[in-house]
């Protein structure tokens, strides 16, 4: 996706938000190649980033409160202080994604792929034991 639509559906966004959803649109990034985008500190709360590629892009304090970002590919993406509760990971590639402890508060992990790294912090985080076996972890 390039810069100036991803602007559009993220100020459409942004209004949507709000507004309570009464004006503007939610985010529908879907599948998006936004491989490399700088996010960081975007408001992306309740975006629908179902399979996005995500590789590499910089979420550096972004809000992704309830985004939803099932089967997406998330290696190498900062997402360093990021708001991620109540964020939907299932299925997501998280390989080599720079993470804090907020990642504890994510809705679901279910068959996420994650590095070697991620494990201290979800096996701290009794939400995710049901989820734990169905990890597919990578060195």
């Amino acid at each position: 996706m390039d810069a100036k639509k991803l602007k559009e559906v993220l100020a459409l966004h942004k209004v949507w938000i709000d507004s309570y959803g009464a004006k503007g649109k939610r985010a529908d990034l879907n599948g998006a190649n936004l491989h490399g985008s700088d996010l960081s500190g975007s408001d992306l709360r309740g975006a629908e980033l179902y399979g996005a590629d995500l590789w590499e892009a910089c979420l550096y304090g972004a809000d992704l409160g309830a985004a939803y970002l099932s089967d997406a590919y998330l290696s190498g993406v900062d997402l360093s202080g990021a708001n991620l509760c109540e964020v939907n990971l299932t299925g997501a590639d998280l390989r080599g994604a720079k993470v804090t402890l907020e990642l504890c508060e994510v809705y679901s992990l279910r068959d996420a792929k994650v590095s070697e790294e991620h494990l201290p912090w979800i096996m701290l985080n009794p939400r995710h034991s049901k989820w734990f076996e169905s990890l597919k972890v990578s060195a």
